[in-house]
């Protein structure tokens, strides 16, 4: 008797109890090689934008650096662009002898400007007025700023016997050097309202105007001086204590960095003939 196979049927399908779903030939969005290659283009396009970003001159500084070619070479047509097509035409219009010229009168004002805080610091040294008037360098030249405390009597623009003293001193040393000179009068943010100083924009003002008056008396030539009053608007450090209020109480005399490079081009012209 013959055997009756039957045929087994396959079990059926389990079903996916872990909440997980079968992937689906074309249906799962971008590949996943399109992610990496959106973050690759991505950081490409940072890159370029950080780039350019560094070619770029400040505004402040290419002005620097234009006045400071005008004065070394007499061009009146530095290009105005602050970028970095401004800088390929003076790149094409600038020879080596000029660069050289350039960096020399660099060089010489920088080596000025040291001569004059020397000279200063020694003054200093030997009148015994170390914490009281101080030297530096900054954008605007040589600076040496003397304490109103030295000059002045609290509230007041009349110089003291001790100020003129030192403004008489001090005059020996500008004298040496002959530059143009700015005077600055400070202020600390303490308001002043006396009969003839409304405000502290009127006594900085005048006390620089009576150093200004002290230097031209002694000798000093009344077109190469310029003074103004800054109030408390450009403190060295913040109003908040006794002692930094009366560092902000101060006069500032400053031998202008332009007036030095002028006279270092002339030099260097005379020089080379």
């Amino acid at each position: 008797m013959a055997e009756t196979k039957e045929k087994k049927k396959p079990p059926p399908p389990e079903d996916d109890f872990d909440g997980e779903e079968d992937e689906e030939e074309g249906d799962g969005g971008a590949p996943a090689w399109v992610v990496t290659f959106a973050d690759l283009v991505t950081l490409l396009m940072v890159f370029f934008i950080l780039l350019f970003a560094m070619g770029t001159i400040e505004e402040k500084k290419w002005r620097q650096i234009k006045e400071s070619l005008r004065h070394a070479l007499g061009v009146e047509t530095i290009p105005e662009a602050g970028v970095r097509e401004g800088l390929e035409v003076l790149k094409s219009e600038l020879d080596e002898s000029t660069v050289i010229a350039v960096d020399e009168v660099g060089a010489m004002v920088a080596k000025e400007v040291e001569q004059i805080i020397s000279e200063v610091e020694e003054f200093v040294f030997k009148n015994e007025l170390a914490g009281q008037v101080q030297v530096a360098s900054d954008e605007r030249g040589a600076v040496i700023t003397i304490a109103d405390v030295v000059l002045f009597s609290p509230g007041q623009a009349r110089m003291t016997p001790q100020g003129v003293g030192i403004i008489q001193q001090t005059f020996r040393l500008l004298n040496q050097f002959r530059y143009k000179v700015k005077i600055e009068g400070h202020t600390d943010d303490t308001p002043i309202h006396s009969e003839r100083f409304p405000s502290n924009g009127e006594l900085s003002a005048s006390r620089a105007a009576e150093v200004a008056r002290m230097f031209v008396e002694s000798g000093f030539h009344a077109e190469d001086l310029t003074i103004e009053g800054f109030a408390q608007y450009r403190p060295k450090v913040p109003n908040d204590s006794p002692a930094n209020r009366a560092a902000n109480r101060r006069i500032e005399i400053v031998y202008q960095r332009g007036s030095i490079e002028n006279r270092m081009v002339d030099i260097l012209r005379r020089k080379r003939g």
